[in-house]
């Protein structure tokens, strides 16, 4: 009896783990193409709402900036 138990147990499981799939929480990531006169503030802006320093923030850690620069035609992630 525990035998069985222990079976269904363990096939329970890897099945759960062969089925298993993201929830898909986060949502899927944008890219953004810098154009001439973007900056992070104004791309932050357009796109997040509530407190902008923190969208600017979430930006560069995403993109792994060390400082607000980036250039036309940059390609970033917007998390």
């Amino acid at each position: 009896m525990f035998a069985r138990i222990l079976v269904i147990a363990v096939v329970a499981v890897f099945a759960w783990t062969a089925l298993a799939r993201p929830l898909g929480a986060h949502g899927p990531k944008q890219s953004y193409v810098v154009a001439s006169y973007d900056t992070l503030w104004s791309i932050a802006a357009s796109h997040y709402a509530g407190d902008t320093r923190e969208a600017v923030y979430r930006i560069e850690q995403a993109n792994h900036l060390a400082g607000g620069v980036i250039r036309p035609g940059q390609v970033l992630v917007l998390p």
